[in-house]
């Protein structure tokens, strides 16, 4: 019964987030925003270098984490509801008042997801259930909810306006923010752990996570981890208006794929979902550099076939790419957060998981995503032939391509995983505390 909650729970954040995730890029650019698509994305990033890791300090110290997820989704709906107000009464939807709308409801949603996270850690640790093997299954209705509310925002709505270009998505993500406020309330209650009397600012703070970087393998996995990072926003935020754009020209103009994008990225996250259940396994038999590699190499790739595809001939080469997205995200993303989990200290866990998303989707999606508008941008200009247009977009796929290829060689040559055949248990305590004189933790891996 409690993996059915926790998978319900998982199905419901990632639907908040799917609904407008891959969307948005099209609607903006519908709207005459399409130079602007990487700030809305690049936002996402910018909140994420701060925002996890003070609501996740509140979470680790003073409001139960279940508590916190249910004020972030209040807060996040709220805004996204204004702002999918703002666009259905404005004339003309304008960049200022619709962004800083959207940047209020992403500043608490990019936090829940860490902490949806650890509400599912702790409960099942409480159950006496190893989180290695009994969250990926979980996490995958995550992947589920997220291609079901990316369906129905390309499906609904009349043939000429679906959801995937109009306001609409933001509505649909702020209803479903709503039913989170609701149902996390009803997860398992998790500790709070406010320190001594007598502990340090940084004890009290929370920011003892910030040790981790002591450790050099630590310190070298949070780095890559943000290199890596760099490639998360890309296909989410340009992945929709390139396979849309094929639409102006003749060839691919009835293509149903140029048609029903979303529907087409959806595939992405059905791989995802599959590529989920490897994760135990590849773990256990690679280790953590192992799976790392694999999804360095698989952005490699998931870039390149964009490149080389389109809606007709080559719609095979942007299936492929859409399927070895499950090992680019879900290697790198859901691995990265279970080894953080194992490496850290109970007490630290929100904190830790925060530390994780600022350095993957702070600073590693903000620079990425300002990088993709300037080469996108740059190579892409509305005013030439669309033929001109197709080979700057294919130009900035493979740039994209060659940024992460030159990553994945770097990690193969510099991290070094010395427990690629003892993966830990989620009941083993792997993190030694000492204390310096200045009141912050040595975490020793």
């Amino acid at each position: 019964m409690l993996k059915v909650r926790l998978s319900v729970l998982s199905f419901m954040e990632f639907a908040v987030w799917g609904a407008y995730l891959t969307s948005l890029g099209n609607f903006l650019f519908k709207n005459g925003l399409g130079d602007q698509i990487g700030w809305f994305y690049a936002i996402q990033g910018i909140v994420s270098l701060f925002m996890p890791t003070i609501v996740g300090i509140i979470a680790d110290r003073w409001i139960q984490a279940q508590k916190m997820l249910s004020i972030c989704h209040l807060i996040a709906g709220l805004f996204m509801l204004f702002a999918g107000l703002y666009c259905m009464s404005a004339g003309e939807v304008e960049f200022t008042p619709l962004f800083m709308l959207y940047t209020v409801s992403v500043a608490f949603f990019m936090p829940s997801i860490g902490l949806n996270n650890s509400v599912a850690f702790n409960a099942l640790t409480k159950n006496g259930l190893d989180t290695v093997k009994a969250f990926p299954p979980i996490r995958t209705f995550g992947t589920i909810g997220f291609i079901c509310a990316m369906l129905l925002v390309n499906f609904a709505g009349p043939a000429d306006a679906r959801f995937q270009t109009t306001y609409m998505q933001l509505f649909v993500s702020a209803a479903f923010s709503f039913i989170m406020m609701i149902y996390s309330l009803t997860m398992p209650v998790c500790p709070v752990s406010k320190g001594s009397a007598d502990s340090s600012l940084a004890e009290r703070l929370g920011l003892r996570a910030f040790s981790l970087f002591k450790d050099k393998k630590m310190a070298i996995f949070f780095i890559f981890s943000m290199m890596l990072g760099v490639s998360l926003q890309i296909t989410n935020g340009y992945a929709n208006p390139y396979i849309t754009f094929f639409k102006e020209m003749p060839q691919y103009a009835d293509a149903w794929a140029a048609r029903n994008a979303n529907a087409l990225i959806s595939l992405s996250q059905v791989s995802e979902t599959l590529c989920i259940l490897l994760i135990p396994f590849c773990l256990k038999r690679f280790g953590i550099k192992g799976v790392m590699l694999m999804s360095m190499f698989a952005w490699v790739m998931r870039f390149g076939f964009f490149g080389c595809g389109n809606p007709s001939s080559g719609l095979w080469l942007m299936v492929l790419s859409c399927i070895v997205y499950g090992i680019a995200f879900d290697f790198f993303n859901v691995s990265g957060g279970l080894y953080v989990d194992q490496k850290t200290d109970p007490s630290l866990r929100s904190s830790a998981q925060g530390l994780f998303m600022i350095m993957t989707n702070g600073f590693g999606a903000t620079i990425g995503t300002l990088c993709a508008m300037y080469i996108v941008n740059h190579n892409v200009v509305a005013t030439d032939p669309v033929e001109v247009q197709l080979e700057g977009w294919r130009a900035s796929w493979y740039i994209f391509a060659a940024y992460a290829l030159v990553v994945g060689v770097l990690f193969w040559v510099v991290f070094k995983d010395d427990d690629k055949n003892n993966a830990p248990s989620a009941k083993e305590v792997v993190s030694e505390e000492s204390t310096d004189g200045g009141g912050m933790t040595d975490v020793k891996i």
